[in-house]
């Protein structure tokens, strides 16, 4: 059994500022990639920070020079600090990570449970 469980959701005035925190626990041989997606009601789900097992990181061109994304390997957890928060930022935030659970299965993918990020005007 994988968990990813997320924390640091809330409510913030714009130009505030969070950060997320992502831990992934039990059975997990490696993860090759790890980071965070973001849905809004009526909106399909989009990716916002992704990091590669090799540090390399994609990010949404909306959120570029406002949020980062970090990782740490030995914890298994992700983070993502969201500065200059805008109130289109407002959405529902996945943790996500492709996983491998033992050596000889190959890499799925694991979704968090989401935690709801608001941002007043």
């Amino acid at each position: 059994q994988v968990q990813l469980v997320e924390s640091g959701g809330g409510l913030v005035q714009s130009g505030g500022s969070l950060r997320l925190s992502c831990a992934a626990s039990g059975s997990i041989y490696s993860i090759l990639s790890m980071g965070w997606y973001r849905q809004s009601p009526g909106k399909q789900r989009e990716l916002v920070a992704l990091i590669q097992d090799g540090r390399d990181t994609d990010i949404a061109d909306s959120v570029k020079g406002r949020f980062t994304a970090s990782r740490d390997n030995a914890k298994k957890m992700t983070y993502l600090q969201m500065n200059s928060l805008k109130p289109e930022d407002t959405a529902v935030y996945y943790c996500y990570a492709n996983i491998r659970r033992d050596s000889w299965v190959g890499f799925r993918d694991y979704w968090g449970q989401g935690t709801q990020v608001t941002v007043s005007p």
